[in-house]
């Protein structure tokens, strides 16, 4: 799958389970560490974790596998590397102290409500 796919896919899914203000970032232009950056927000941990589960779950169906996952314990951030795109799961409040938006904002950002 392509970049673009995979984030399509991965957008899709967080909005299937709730996710709250999932933004896309196409850091392509400004960084070599991914393609595209893809922020959410949890409700609860348990919300952040079952997010994390299912885009795991989901992507693994299509053949796309993670490179790595950190977080998932403290489940206040998690983030899931897909190489190309890479995934940030915040708690709300967390998500608001690190504003990667505001650190990322060279990129080109789309917003989810």
């Amino acid at each position: 799958m392509e970049p673009n796919e995979i984030t399509q896919k991965i957008v899709s899914i967080l909005e299937e389970k709730k996710a709250r203000d999932i933004s896309t970032i196409n850091i392509r232009e400004v960084s070599i560490l991914a393609d595209y950056f893809i922020i959410c927000s949890g409700t609860s941990i348990t919300h952040i974790r079952s997010l994390a589960d299912e885009v795991e779950r989901k992507m693994q169906e299509s053949d796309v596998r993670i490179l790595h996952k950190e977080g998932y314990n403290s489940a206040r951030w998690i983030l899931m590397d897909y190489g190309s795109v890479v995934i940030h799961i915040f708690h709300e409040e967390d998500r608001a102290f690190y504003n990667l938006e505001r650190l990322w904002a060279d990129g080109v950002i789309k917003h989810r409500e």
